[in-house]
């Protein structure tokens, strides 16, 4: 796999902080939680045994599993 090729896509959350354009994307370890930082808060987003295909590459799909805040 080249280093940033786009090998998963995540679903759900609310779509005032991850745009569909950001939803498809490089994760270094597909295996581990992802937290993705977005303005004061942190959307986060686990793996699952799903995988789609879209645009040419094969999709680990990550669902969204809540949000967290940026400390002061």
């Amino acid at each position: 796999m080249l280093m940033n090729e786009m090998n998963a896509l995540l679903r759900g959350g609310p779509t005032t902080y991850v745009a569909d354009e950001e939803r498809v994307r490089y994760v270094p370890d597909t295996t581990s939680p992802l937290k993705l930082l977005c303005g004061n808060r942190y959307e986060h987003f686990e793996p699952t045994p799903e995988r789609v295909r879209q645009d040419g590459h094969t999709l680990q799909v990550f669902v969204w599993s809540g949000c967290t805040y940026v400390a002061e």
